[in-house]
């Protein structure tokens, strides 16, 4: 069965951002750690995922569809520091020296590119692995559907499908956004209903299946926590909505595009030697002395070669 793999561009570039001191810098003064970090989890990515098809998703920094219908959404997350912005062009840079897909969309978020992605591999027949942190992505586990979440770069991450789903959260994936409705996530500024927490509302799903079957039988709960659902009513549905991914985006890069052939073996290697990450041009020598490594990324040329091109 063939591997999509569906890569949350943003979150991989914040966690290597935090994880890589900030004090990582070419020859030259320039601030490279949220590049490194993000090269080398793509790495680690390929090494362990062995992908037969990849793509990148990013939010394109303005407002979606969310933002117009809840003007705080995503508000009071802390202000991200503008040396991290000043390295997303050289971490698109890196993603384009592989030549991996990307897209990214003012329209919606990364999220729903995932979303509408996982869908399509998981009709076409292919097994799907989506890389992200956000819970959002739960909703989108099933059999074929997994969600990989990174620790420690790329080297312990955690693989979640439907019943690491449930045991982790006390919900199936396709309550997620109605979990997320009664409880709230502040990381998006969505409020949920006050009072409820994440295993309260986790039990309420378990006992009713659905944001709308609770309400339809108030009278079964306690007269409590019956006041605290009838005042969070309108923000428990407002807030399932945010949190509903959508899945039927028109593809803008086909699927059957995605899959990773003939990789420039050559740019990459020119490209992590200008950044000077002398270690990750080791693990990608490694790499391509992988079976997996030969198959998908172009044959090194012998040194006289390289030489001769160069005149």
């Amino acid at each position: 069965m063939r591997h999509l793999v569906l890569i949350d561009g943003h979150h991989l570039m914040y966690r290597a951002y935090w994880a890589i001191p900030r004090t990582l810098r070419t020859r030259a003064g320039l601030q490279v750690n949220a590049v490194f970090g993000m090269a080398s989890m793509l790495l680690s990515i390929l090494k362990q995922e062995t992908p037969d098809a990849l793509l990148l998703c990013f939010d394109a920094g303005e407002e979606t569809f969310r933002h117009r219908e809840h003007g705080t959404y995503k508000e009071g997350r802390p202000e991200t520091p503008d040396d991290f912005y000043q390295q997303i062009p050289l971490v698109l840079e890196i993603v384009d020296a592989f030549a991996f897909s990307r897209v990214a969309d003012p329209k919606f978020e990364a999220d729903d590119f995932l979303g509408t992605y996982a869908l399509a591999g998981e009709r076409a027949g292919m097994r799907v692995s989506v890389v992200t942190g956000d819970r959002d992505a739960l909703q989108l586990a099933s059999d074929a559907v997994h969600i990989v979440i990174p620790h420690k770069g790329y080297r312990e991450a955690e693989t979640l499908g439907p019943l690491e789903v449930e045991k982790k959260y006390g919900v199936r994936p396709d309550q997620i956004a109605a979990w997320k409705g009664l409880a709230g996530d502040p990381s998006d500024n969505l409020p949920g209903v006050r009072g409820i927490g994440p295993k309260g509302a986790a039990k309420l799903l378990q006992q009713f299946g659905t944001l709308e079957a609770l309400y339809a039988h108030l009278s079964d709960v306690s007269p409590s926590l019956r006041q605290k659902l009838e005042e969070g009513r309108e923000q428990a549905f407002f807030c399932q909505r945010m949190a509903q991914l959508v899945r039927d985006i028109p593809l803008p890069i086909p699927l059957d595009t995605l899959f990773l052939r003939a990789l420039p073996s050559e740019r990459i290697l020119s490209t992590f030697q200008r950044f000077e990450f002398t270690l990750l041009l080791r693990r990608f020598r490694e790499l391509l002395a992988l079976p997996y490594g030969s198959r998908v990324f172009q044959e090194l040329r012998s040194s006289r070669e390289q030489q001769l091109s160069l005149f």
